[in-house]
């Protein structure tokens, strides 16, 4: 069996006990940015599954953004990441 070299762990332990691999992350090709994606990006990140100066290079994304993204999940979870749901967790 070939293990592909990675930089840093293949995979981390979630607080709920479950197993996030390499795998796990979007691929570096990803266009359309479900919330799903995004949360995979950040728990990825929170967790050290992959540097945070890696992701935003990967993914083409801006500090500013990813950094919304983690206020959206840290306030009010998961479902601030939807694109429907994104007014009704804006500040007014």
């Amino acid at each position: 069996m070939y293990l592909k070299k990675v930089d840093g762990p293949r995979s981390v332990t979630l607080a709920d006990g479950t197993v996030m691999t390499q795998a796990d992350l979007p691929p570096a090709s990803t266009r359309r940015w479900v919330a799903s994606r995004k949360a995979a990006v950040v728990r990825g990140v929170a967790y050290g599954l992959i540097p945070q100066k890696d992701a935003l290079s990967r993914y083409r994304i801006s500090e500013d953004e990813f950094h919304e993204w983690v206020k959206a999940v840290s306030e009010h979870g998961e479902d601030a990441l939807k694109a429907t749901t994104l007014q009704k967790y804006r500040q007014p």
